[in-house]
């Protein structure tokens, strides 16, 4: 099979999604670029500088910023990103495998997950509202940051009406903009949009550690970032890819003198089974006692979680990402489901009785490799963290290098590479039947029904 990174360019409609797909991503970037009414642009650096660096909270805010292609603390048109449609699917994603009627609708097939999608987008809408007014309050109505002349004093009725249309209209378009991603580009158009996001910030956070370090240290500092880099992203490979297959059997069905069935195959669980979304909730979750922090009376939950390398940061982050492993998968993965369907089909786990001791035996065996997938989140996770701690760089040059960001990018981009490839081996295929098509039906070309008998 051709180099997929060829293809993209050789083959002329992946050519054309390849373009398609950064033409998106681009009018995407422009909407950073654009700011909200009435904001002091000369005070947009600022507001970044002082929300981002130097506290536990501003560490929060940019790791949800990084997995949600937000910009909060920006004043832009796209300051919520994808974040709203995220916790839509999230909250849409739990409730299909506990209400029934939903996961009746999921059972549907395409027709179902179209209406769970519509749902889904419908939901967005209230969640943008309320995310758009926090933003109003917590970042345009702050002074400290000063967004608007004290003569405007603009804070009215129609100020929050205004300001919270435009980013409810921000996010629905960037929403608009990963359907069109995933319908017409190449690979799923949110995931992209977040990768977009992380490589475009990628620069000013190389440019910012250049600048605030001197000397040798600069350049060994960065070589040193460089070859960690390395490493992280050979082990996010290795464990994104890594399975643990399930040898699968299938029973043997003798009719007369023919024998059929007793085919091998295998059941593949993979070791990262929940990809990022431990994180994303367990971040979500410490965000509440960051903010309560601030509080006057509990300062002594900013004084507990002020170190992001801290003691008690670390094991409590770590805790909450072992937990939502653990409670995303059970949600995700059913045991009983999958030995059921296997018993159904005639198939069964070699050395294992089908049914109830099949369904015991997958969930152990998944509860073994979800403690290896949350271990592995966890250090992720982390990563920046003691980075930030143990070489004097920011949060931000530590996000990017290594960690959450790096195992989103590597993800999409394996995601990206499979898809070219599936694609490459359907063109291949459309094009084997396409010339057994044009074969006389003497010839028994692919597609002819049978051969016309000649007289």
């Amino acid at each position: 099979m051709s180099n997929p990174l060829l293809s993209l360019v050789r083959v002329p409609d992946l050519r054309k999604k390849l373009l398609i797909t950064i033409g998106l991503l681009a009018i995407y970037r422009i909407g950073f670029h654009l700011p909200l009414p009435g904001v002091n642009l000369e005070e947009l650096q600022r507001i970044q500088t002082d929300l981002f660096s130097g506290s536990p909270l501003g560490a929060l805010f940019g790791m949800m910023n990084m997995l949600t292609g937000a910009g909060i603390g920006q004043a832009v048109v796209f300051s919520l990103g994808v974040m709203p449609y995220i916790s839509a699917s999230i909250i849409f994603s739990l409730l299909v495998k506990v209400v029934p009627s939903l996961e009746a609708l999921q059972k549907e097939g395409p027709a179902g997950t179209r209406k769970i999608n519509q749902y889904t987008r419908l939901l967005t809408v209230p969640i943008c509202v309320l995310q758009a007014f926090f933003v109003c309050q917590g970042v345009l109505r702050n002074p400290q940051f000063g967004l608007f002349d004290d003569a405007s004093n603009p804070y009215t009725l129609g100020f929050y009406v205004l300001h919270i249309l435009v980013l409810t209209a921000g996010t629905i378009f960037v929403m608009w903009l990963g359907e069109q991603l995933t319908e017409h580009g190449i690979g799923n158009g949110i995931s992209l949009i977040i990768m977009s996001g992380i490589i475009a910030d990628m620069p000013s956070a190389i440019a910012s550690h250049l600048a605030n370090s001197y000397g040798d240290d600069r350049i060994t500092n960065l070589l040193y970032l460089g070859a960690v880099w390395v490493v992280i992203v050979i082990v996010i490979v290795y464990i994104t890819r890594g399975q643990r297959r399930i040898p699968i059997q299938q029973a043997k069905l003798t009719k007369g003198r023919s024998t059929m069935g007793g085919q091998k195959h295998y059941l593949p669980l993979r070791i990262n089974q929940a990809g990022v979304m431990p994180i994303i909730f367990a971040s979500a979750l410490f965000l509440v006692p960051q903010m309560l922090g601030q509080i006057p009376g509990l300062s002594f939950l900013r004084d507990t979680f002020g170190s992001t390398a801290g003691f008690w940061y670390i094991t409590t982050f770590s805790a909450l990402i072992f937990f939502f492993s653990f409670f995303w998968n059970s949600l995700m993965f059913q045991p009983t489901e999958i030995a059921n369907n296997l018993k159904e089909h005639g198939s069964f786990v070699p050395g294992i009785r089908p049914g109830k001791k099949t369904a015991e035996y997958l969930e152990r065996v998944m509860t073994r490799i979800t403690v290896a997938g949350a271990a592995f989140l966890a250090a992720i996770a982390i990563l920046p963290n003691i980075v930030t701690d143990s070489m004097n760089v920011s949060f931000q040059v530590a996000a990017f290098l290594g960690g959450t960001s790096v195992l989103i990018v590597v993800g999409v981009a394996l995601d990206l590479v499979d898809k070219v490839n599936a694609y490459l081996v359907m063109r291949s295929y459309e094009g084997i039947v396409g010339k057994g098509n044009k074969r006389g039906p003497e010839e028994g070309g692919a597609g002819w029904a049978g051969r016309r008998r000649k007289a």
